[in-house]
């Protein structure tokens, strides 16, 4: 079950035993009596879990980092922040927009819904905004016709599933004025036709051996992993409509394995 319903389930419930108590039940106790416990545990609990309930909803939500498709900027392991207004007010469970604040922006480290089981939130880069033309071509990203900057810098070294040590080319990539690292392995092609997914839209995109181009259309986004050839993102399963948009990630508070990275800046 999701679990901002069983937050407003709970909420409702708390609430509603808390409510009765004030206008009804309490009157009908005697002097002194105590309160039962299906009225003092309810009433205690629900000043807690309307302020998780508020912060979650509307201003923070923590996130664990699962995959390394984010490596370097994101390591497994990493506990982040989540700023959920920063892309707009939505009501929970609903998820529906009802105040425009900002809209994301190219670079962008975003949470969203995977589009193909929105129950499970995936985390990458903003590449492309909505009626953008992206190429990948040899590993590099054009933006409607212009080239990103990509400068080389040195390698990058880490073990992947306990025994694969991997061993990659790092670069600088300028994405929109936001600088961050991305890893290539350039023996890899741009994209693994075999994993390319029918979604919708699909007719946006054109594949072949050395680059694949995909107009962004109205209302989506065009997402890309940092870790370019470790990563399950827009190239295989299209884009992300702004309805499985979460927020915008923004700190990292935690990793048991790492101590050093707590309170990074996400870039």
């Amino acid at each position: 079950m999701d679990f901002a319903l069983i937050m407003v389930i709970l909420l409702f419930v708390t609430g509603a035993i808390w409510l009765a108590d004030i206008f009804s039940l309490r009157k009908k106790r005697k002097a002194g009596e105590k309160e039962p416990w299906w009225v003092e545990y309810p009433k205690s609990f629900f000043p807690v879990i309307l302020a998780v309930f508020v912060l979650r909803s509307f201003l923070v939500e923590p996130f664990k980092i699962p995959s390394g498709s984010m490596i370097p900027t994101l390591l497994v392991g990493d506990f982040i922040l989540v700023n959920k207004y920063t892309y707009g007010i939505r009501i929970p469970v609903i998820d529906r927009k009802v105040i425009d604040v900002n809209e994301p922006q190219r670079g962008d480290v975003m949470v969203f819904r995977y589009p193909y089981d929105p129950s499970v939130d995936y985390i990458k880069r903003v590449v492309g905004l909505p009626g953008d033309t992206v190429t990948y071509r040899d590993k590099h990203l054009s933006i409607n016709g212009v080239s990103v900057s990509q400068k080389p810098d040195g390698n990058y070294s880490y073990v992947e599933g306990g025994l694969n040590y991997v061993n990659l080319d790092r670069r600088q990539e300028d994405l929109g004025g936001r600088v961050h690292d991305i890893l290539i392995n350039s023996e890899e092609p741009n994209a693994h036709l075999e994993g390319v997914r029918d979604f919708p839209h699909r007719e946006n995109c054109t594949y072949s051996e050395h680059e694949f181009t995909c107009v962004v259309p109205k209302g989506n986004y065009f997402m890309m992993g940092d870790n370019r050839d470790g990563s399950s993102d827009g190239r295989y399963w299209g884009f992300v409509p702004e309805r499985n948009v979460v927020g915008k990630a923004f700190l990292i508070w935690w990793n048991f394995g790492n101590l050093k990275r707590i309170g990074t800046i996400i870039h």
